[in-house]
């Protein structure tokens, strides 16, 4: 097996840059979904329902894209085109998705052209996003990876930073922050239109800085016995040789995700509640609590940058994983009592450490574990499994449990915490093949 050349740092950072505008538009759809259909009318027991689609039209695009683009290659690459055309139909959906409420449909009209906008954002969003972690295990030695993923972690924290906090800035540059009853305020539209420029002109930018390996040569640096183009896939005899850490780490995935399902979906009724003390979406506290949700997710990615740095020096990977996680769930737990929105930010630096574990530990103990079993992309793509499951049963259950927490949001949050500590505890059965 030959093994693969070293990159310079502006090749390494080429492959992930595109992330970066994908990342801007995810953030505006995590940060803003639940404000967007609270808008249009939805009542905050169904509010997590909205969630189900989104995780679910991931769990079944991913593996799709890393099963096709495994065994595709053209002029254009084996990731790249699906990464463009996921971009592209990104692009055009966020436009649409935010002007649900200005097309002068009725109220359920509005919803469900507002869901399978949200489906379709989502699905788009999936399909450009997997291809660079693939790009990554396709074309970065063994030595280069760690520094490869850090690059891809800092664009995604710094496209998420973006993302959040843009409805605030056009607030503070006067564009509206308040609509009539039913429409989104133009503040939240406009930041759906920006992200959607900036998404296009990165992923063109990867798409034309980007050179792909063609299949024999991948073969030869990946050890086939021929290119992957040329062999059969079948998923559940993937499934059954995966190795146990993939297994293992999707068990601390569950409740990870689960209690960050919570967070997107509740944090705007809660901080409007405890900090602008409302619950009339209408209202203009309600609309300024969703700008300072946008703030606080930007204070949880500068958090996450900022402990990426300490979780390398942390001694043993299970450790680091386990601490953030706790650190994360104690910030979910300590939100609900705080009534200042500056104080605020202690809270969510403590979630960005559980965010930047996330985001880093899973793939790294799964693909160090995956090394030598090849189907690098149907693999990856499989174990986003563990990420959409959790978000599928935490948005389906998630009106039910809000009923038995007595119907406030907040609660929502200490049972967010309570996931993360569990996920935190389950760390332990997990093999790390360092």
């Amino acid at each position: 097996m030959k093994t693969k050349p070293d990159l310079s740092f502006w090749k390494l950072w080429n492959i992930s840059f595109g992330f970066f505008g994908v990342q801007i538009a995810y953030a505006l759809q995590s940060a803003n979904i639940a404000r967007i259909f609270a808008t249009l009318g939805a009542d905050p027991h169904s509010l997590s329902y909205f969630w189900i689609l989104p995780p679910l039209m991931g769990i079944i695009v991913q593996p799709i894209v890393g099963t096709l683009s495994d065994k595709t290659w053209c002029r254009f690459g084996r990731r790249i085109p699906y990464l463009f055309v996921g971009a592209a139909a990104a692009v055009v959906v966020m436009c649409l998705l935010p002007n649900a409420g200005s097309l002068g449909m009725t109220v359920s009209t509005a919803m469900i052209f507002g869901l399978c906008a949200l489906m379709f954002l989502d699905t788009s969003i999936n399909m450009a996003m997997q291809p660079f972690k693939m790009l990554v295990g396709d074309m970065v030695n063994e030595k280069q990876k760690t520094l490869a993923y850090s690059i891809q972690s800092f664009l995604c924290n710094a496209g998420s930073l973006v993302g959040y906090v843009f409805p605030f800035f056009f607030t503070v540059l006067g564009i509206s922050n308040v609509a009539p009853k039913g429409v989104v305020p133009d503040s939240v539209i406009y930041s759906f239109y920006i992200g959607a420029a900036i998404l296009i002109l990165c992923v063109i930018y990867t798409t034309a800085k980007v050179k792909e390996m063609p299949p024999a040569e991948y073969a030869e640096y990946h050890g086939l016995d021929k290119p992957l183009n040329e062999e059969k896939v079948n998923i559940m005899r993937l499934l059954r040789n995966a190795p146990s850490t993939f297994w293992t780490v999707g068990l601390v995935q569950f409740f990870c995700w689960a209690a960050f399902m919570y967070m997107w979906t509740y944090t705007n009724g809660t901080i409007a509640e405890t900090c602008w003390q409302t619950t009339d979406v209408a209202s203009e506290g309600y609309q300024a609590a969703g700008n300072w949700v946008g703030v606080l997710f930007a204070v949880q990615a500068v958090g996450s940058v900022v402990w990426a740095v300490v979780l390398s020096v942390i001694p043993g990977r299970k450790l680091a994983y386990s601490l953030s996680l706790i650190l994360g769930g104690a910030g979910f737990c300590m939100v609900p009592f705080i009534h200042n929105q500056y104080v605020l930010f202690v809270p969510y630096l403590l979630i960005g450490c559980a965010w930047a574990a996330m985001l880093a530990m899973p793939f790294a103990l799964v693909t160090n574990a995956l090394e030598g079993h090849g189907h690098m992309g149907v693999y990856l793509g499989l174990f986003n499994g563990t990420i959409c499951i959790p978000q599928i049963v935490a948005a389906a259950f998630g009106g039910t449990i809000l009923s038995m927490v007595g119907s406030s949001q907040s609660n929502m949050l200490l049972v967010a915490g309570i996931c993360l500590i569990v996920g935190a505890a389950c760390v332990a059965v997990i093999k790390d093949r360092q």
